[in-house]
């Protein structure tokens, strides 16, 4: 794997600037200095000033907020985006407005952008982004070969009568990293770990036709896994997966940008000023290294799990040539489109390609818009079996397994009517495009995730004990990670009555994930609990109505409850019925039974491994 050079170089003739720098703009800095307040005072005759809204009290807890707007008070603070947005959603007066066209393509109407007519002044408009990301097109000899791998850092030996060019070419051609099934080197996890392309040695689908989500099985081999890293696979733990963009993602934007199609694999010098990008936790520093544009789009930047920011349409708004779309995003960057934005922002969340669609006539340089996209993060899968126990052999050798399962992840699409998470929509392609080899004759397809040793001392791993009896509380793939629990425990005869699972599930003809493959015991130490079939109960439900064993356990020497699975719902019901179960068996008023597991959470005997 290349070593990236972190330090500036020189200028060199040898480097072409891609794109110009930009002058940046003389807007004043985006600001918010709105008061809001939400009580009625009785105002002096002499001063008569504007009705504030009515005080009517229609929310006193979080309870209530959750009630009313079906989210919990956090989720809510974590959409806000404080600008004071309710302050700015009725016309202000004094102010001329015009009425704009808007884009008439299916993408701009997707975006649901309420604009009726906008202000001929705009104020407190964003400053164009400062920018930190520049690409520069690298001359060759058209005689020498040119590379197809990336993420290169330049070399620094070379001999006397080389130029320092020559020499960087060298060590590029030297090089050979294949990023069609890892990332470049830079994109590397926390020290010590490194992203290596493990190999699928099999996956299924664990749900049947019909289920509401579709849930995937993967067995990884971990074999040729580099060692040197002081850090195992544990049970509960999880591994780190570098997942990459959608190829056709990415595609569709660098068509969308205007790139030419010879231009995305040829080698480019990307020069950063600061900041962390494009490495995952590397330093804070200027780097410069050598990659491609494809590279850069497909592993580094994500280009759709984030709401529109504000410096991405700031950019947008700089490069766009229709007048009517530049008013429309500097409208949106602008104090006066605030709550519009606000709007905008806390909704689905919107692809990039689907921005790009949306003003066409914004084509912005690609460094540029790197510069103000977020960086494409590691997503984190918890194993499913007992990672010291699964071997297979294969070609008469021993392989080492591990094994996890994923949920995909869908959302609406504008073009395509939905599509999958990064992370999930990635494992399904790959399985998929395993299970289809295998179809065609090939016994052992070479399909591979590029994963890293990720989170081993996370809590569910952290808090397992080998003893100690425990009660595993999960729905849907949460359920996932108490499975090597199981595994593990059932080994040892000592244990076998001292674990118990609930799981929750929909329905158990098409979506009860690893039925039959818990271990001997299973029948002793499950109960499915279904809420679209049968009696038609949550988990939560049943985690109250086990209150005699819930109670046992806690209270037990080196008892613990683990619980795993989605936090809206599933999370916050399981806790709801806990304090329940306190209060019933603990005669304990509301906040004594909250606290009681407050401490229990504190001393490791109650672990919540939520999302």
């Amino acid at each position: 794997m290349s070593a990236t050079v972190e330090q500036p170089m020189a200028a060199a003739p040898d480097y072409v600037s891609e794109e110009e720098t930009f002058v940046p703009s003389i807007a004043p800095s985006l600001t918010y200095s709105d008061d809001s307040e939400d009580q009625e005072e009785p105002q002096p005759e002499e001063t008569p000033r504007r009705r504030r809204a009515s005080t009517r009290l229609i929310a006193q807890s979080a309870a209530d907020v959750q009630r009313i707007t079906g989210e919990s008070t956090q989720q809510l603070l974590n959409r806000c985006c404080g600008g004071g947005c309710c302050m700015r959603l009725q016309k202000q007066d004094g102010l001329e407005y015009e009425h704009v066209p808007l884009p008439d393509n299916e993408a701009f109407r997707s975006l649901g952008l309420k604009i009726d007519e906008i202000p001929t002044i705009l104020t407190k408009v964003l400053d164009m982004p400062e920018q930190v990301t520049f690409l520069q097109s690298i001359r060759r000899d058209l005689n020498a070969s040119s590379p197809t791998d990336s993420a290169i850092s330049v070399g620094s030996q070379h001999s006397p009568t080389e130029s320092a060019f020559e020499a960087k070419l060298k060590a590029l051609s030297v090089e050979q990293l294949d990023t069609s099934i890892q990332p470049p080197s830079f994109v590397q996890p926390h020290h010590p770990h490194h992203v290596f392309p493990s190999r699928i040695h099999n996956t299924r689908e664990l749900t049947r036709p019909g289920a509401e989500k579709r849930t995937y099985h993967f067995d990884i081999d971990i074999t040729d896994y580099p060692h040197g890293e002081d850090v195992d696979f544990k049970v509960g733990g999880a591994i780190g997966i570098s997942a990459p963009n959608d190829p056709a993602a990415v595609d569709q934007i660098l068509d969308l940008l205007l790139v030419p199609r010879y231009l995305r694999d040829k080698p480019v010098l990307l020069r950063t000023t600061r900041g962390r990008w494009p490495t995952v936790w590397g330093e804070d520093q200027a780097r410069e290294i050598v990659t491609t544009r494809r590279d850069l789009l497909t592993w580094c930047s994500d280009i759709q799990s984030y709401p529109p920011s504000k410096p991405l349409l700031r950019v947008l708004a700089e490069h766009a040539l229709d007048p009517n779309e530049k008013k429309i995003l500097m409208f949106l960057c602008a104090g006066e489109g605030q709550g519009v934005f606000c709007d905008f922002r806390t909704g689905p969340y919107i692809s990039l390609a689907q921005l790009l669609s949306a003003f066409p006539s914004s084509k912005p340089p690609l460094d540029q818009l790197l510069t103000v996209l977020q960086q494409l993060m590691p997503r984190f899968y918890s194993l499913s079996n007992d990672p010291h126990e699964s071997y297979e052999i294969r070609d008469g050798k021993q392989h080492r397994l591990i094994e996890i399962a994923v949920t995909v992840q869908e959302m609406p699409d504008w073009q395509m009517g939905c599509r999958t998470g990064v992370g999930s929509g990635f494992f399904e392609r790959q399985s998929r495009k395993f299970m289809k080899l295998q179809r065609g004759g090939d016994k052992a397809p070479r399909v591979y995730i590029p994963m890293f040793k990720g989170l081993m001392a996370n809590p569910l791993a952290k808090e397992f004990v080998s003893d100690g009896p425990m009660l595993l509380i999960g729905a849907g793939v949460g359920i996932a990670p108490f499975r090597g629990f199981v595994q593990h425990r059932l080994k040892n005869a000592n244990c076998a009555n001292k674990v118990w699972v609930l799981q929750g599930i929909r329905d158990s003809l098409i979506d009860e994930l690893y039925n039959g493959e818990w271990g001997v015991h299973e029948e002793k130490v499950k109960k499915v609990v279904q809420s679209r079939r049968g009696e038609s109960r949550y988990v939560q439900d049943e985690v109250f109505h086990q209150a005699d064993l819930v109670w046992s356990i806690i209270n037990s020497i080196d008892g613990r409850v683990f619980v795993c699975g989605s936090s809206k719902g599933m999370g916050e019901g399981v806790e709801d019925a806990l304090v329940r179960v306190a209060r019933s068996k603990g005669n304990l008023e509301f906040e004594e039974a909250k606290r009681f597991w407050e401490l229990k959470r504190d001393v490791g005997q109650y672990i919540t491994e939520t999302w």
